[in-house]
Formats: C-alpha cells, structure tokens, sequence
C-alpha cells in the first residue's frame, strides 16, 4: 500500500509512545545559554569546563597508549594501574585505605559513578537527601531509579547548610545522603561540624552515604577537604565518587572512580556492566600517572585558579555584583538585584543581547526555584583575557 493509500489516522504514528521527562531543567538552560552565546559572540562564563589543558606528561602517557595499541575494552572496573593509583591518592592524601581489587571501580565520569550508585542502592519510594541546589544529573538519576530527591538548603545569601533542616528531612523512607563538597553550583566547602552533623545522622538512622567529590582538590585560602569517610562510622557507610576531569582539565575524558567497601562496589559495578561496561582505555593510564605524579601540577593549577577567582570576583565587584566568594569549585555567585533583575534566568537571557556575556540562572539547579531566583553562577575557569573581556562588556550594565 503506497502512503497515498494508507489509512487515516487521528493521532500520529508516534503517539504509542511515551516520553518521559526527569531531573531538572538545567540541561535544557545550559543548552540555550551555549546557543545564545554562539548566536551573539558572548563570552561564555555559563558552563564549566576550563579552556586550558592538563599536564604535559599526562597528555603525552595518553598518545604513547593510543599508538601503543591500548584502544580495546579495559577491565570492567578499570585497568589495574589506574586502580592503584587511585587507592594510593587516597591513602596519600586522607589517609584513607582501599583495596585496589574489590573496592574501587573506575567509571565513564563521576555522572556515571553516581547513577549506577543510585540504580544499584535506591528502590521505588525511598528518599535520598541532597545539598539544594544540586548538580542537576542528582534528581535525574534518583528519579530514574524510582526515588525522590529531597533538598536541603544551602541558600543564599551566605551559601551555608541549614542543619536543622537536614535532621528534619529524615523520614522513614530516607535511604542515602548525597553529599557533594566542595559544592557545585555555590562553592561551599563543608566544616568539620556540618561534617560530623551528618555522621550522626547517617550512623543514627543507618543511612548509606554518597560523596560527590570531584572538586576535591579545588580549594582556596587553605580551606581543607574532609572526607566524610574519616569519621567514625563513616567508611563502612560511605561510598566516594570523584573524577580526572577536574581535577586535570580533562573533563572530555571522562574518566571517574567510585570508591568504598567491597559489597557497595560491587552492586555498584553490577549495575555498570549495562551501562557503559567500560570507556576510555587510552586514557586510564594517563590518569594513573597523573594521580601518581601530579600532585605538584595540582598545587600550582589550584593557586592559578585561586587568582582567577579573586580577578573575576574583583571585576564583578566593579560593575555592582557583590560575589559569594567560593571556597573551592570554579564557580561563583552573585545576586543580581543591584542591577535591577528580580530574576536571574531573565538576566541570564537578556545580558548576551545586551553586553555579550553568558552566566548561568541558579534557579536551574534547585527544586524550590524561589530560592534560588536572584542568583546567577559565573565560571571562572577561564584565561584571564578571556575574563577580563567578559568584565569589560559587564561594565555597559551598570
């Protein structure tokens, strides 16, 4: 039968199937502000990822491995090296000991880590608490395995955990504590007493623990990185995610770890099997030698993003934005009423078209958008021309 001769129909041909949306409507934002930018010449300061490249040796560890012949599927849980490598950062850094074998697995990115985590751990009806706001893939990939993220304000204007809120969103039906620190979008770091807040919390109600904590290294004015696993009762508990990605500037790799005891891990690499079972051979012994040997590199690229930080903030500062200063993460927060917007998403539309910068409306990135409405998040993970450009077209707005 030629289409001409088909039958009518009164709905389209695609109408049996369904289409379901999860998660936040960041993706959706960061989207239109990276189209925006293109479509205007902007400066893009909306998405995070730096414009500049990880060490030199790590760079050439990866070309030897491509031209080696190492192009195949690695181990389902990462290649041997990498795995050591990644234990003995932690051992070196916190003091935290791993067994290479059965309780680490590499991952296509920490975004990967964190959804075989929830898939593996999270049933229909159970809750998991998370920082608010959040990285928007959080309540995506809890929704996807049938949970319901409850928030926890870490709210403007001073970005600090409400803990009195957290005890309260405990419920019956609360499985884990997602917790990311240092925090994206806000760049709190969390203190030893909101850590221990939380230990408590955990071990009293026998919650797992998930630690997103790719920024890990990414700390200013000798603030320090507490791994919820070093208090008491906390490792057996707590699974960490974190990643190569910022840590090295190379967040196209993608190539993250999670780590903690052997049974968690391996649900954990369970429920990986069938979503990448494996990614980035080439790359995996490059990030092993970074992590073995690039904690030097790490120091000097931290105290470089430190300046851009108080560059970028210095600048706001001079066109009427008073930043949030961050404590680690590359992003930073304004509030901005004090150039007349009530709304940050309507300032993050209107501000290409008027000066040629993108930022990006923190609003995405909560469940409760009120409170989130008069916040705009800059990354400044950028050069400094390209930052001192940005501050240049943002002086015309004031």
């Amino acid at each position: 039968m030629s289409p001409v001769e088909a039958p009518a129909t009164n709905h389209p041909p695609t109408s049996r199937y369904k289409a379901t949306r999860v998660g936040s409507t960041a993706p959706t934002v960061f989207a239109e502000m990276s189209a925006l930018a293109v479509a205007t010449g902007s400066v893009n300061l909306g998405q995070g990822f730096p414009d500049s490249d990880g060490p030199a040796f790590m760079l050439e560890e990866a070309e030897r491995a491509i031209a080696s012949g190492i192009n195949q599927y690695p181990p389902a849980r990462g290649i041997p090296a990498l795995r050591r490598a990644i234990v003995e950062h932690s051992h070196r850094h916190y003091g935290l000991a791993y067994d290479p074998e059965t309780e680490v697995t590499v991952t296509a990115g920490a975004t990967e880590a964190l959804a075989a985590t929830f898939m593996a751990f999270v049933d229909p009806g159970d809750e998991v608490i998370a920082l608010e706001p959040f990285y928007d893939s959080y309540s995506a990939s809890v929704e996807m395995a049938g949970g319901h993220i409850v928030g926890v304000g870490v709210f403007g204007p001073d970005f600090v955990l409400d803990l009195d809120e957290l005890r309260a969103a405990v419920s019956p039906r609360t499985k884990m504590i997602l917790v990311n620190s240092p925090h994206n979008p806000t760049g709190a770091v969390l203190n030893r007493t909101e850590l221990t807040a939380i230990a408590a919390l955990a071990t009293e109600h026998d919650l797992l623990v998930v630690c997103d904590e790719v920024y890990e290294h990414l700390l200013f004015d000798d603030v320090e990185h507490l791994p919820l696993a070093t208090f008491p009762g906390m490792r057996e508990r707590t699974i960490r995610i974190s990643s190569a990605g910022k840590t090295f500037s190379a967040t196209g790799w993608k190539i993250g770890w999670a780590m903690g005891p052997a049974q968690l891990i391996t649900e954990i690499v369970a429920v990986k099997q069938f979503l990448t079972f494996a990614s980035g051979a080439p790359f995996q012994p490059a990030i092993a030698r970074a992590l073995d040997e690039g904690d030097a590199w790490v120091t000097a690229a931290r105290l470089e993003l430190q300046g851009k930080r108080d560059r970028l903030a210095a600048g706001l500062r001079s066109v009427g934005l008073e930043p949030a200063l961050p404590k680690g993460t590359y992003f930073m927060t304004t509030d901005v009423r004090p150039l007349g917007y009530a709304d940050g998403l309507e300032f993050c539309r209107d501000i290409p078209h008027r000066c040629g910068v993108v930022a990006i409306p923190h609003q995405v990135f909560y469940a409760r958008t009120d409170a989130g409405k008069p916040y705009v998040r800059w990354a400044f993970c950028k050069s400094d021309p390209v930052l001192d450009e940005a501050v240049r077209r943002l002086v015309s707005l004031s």
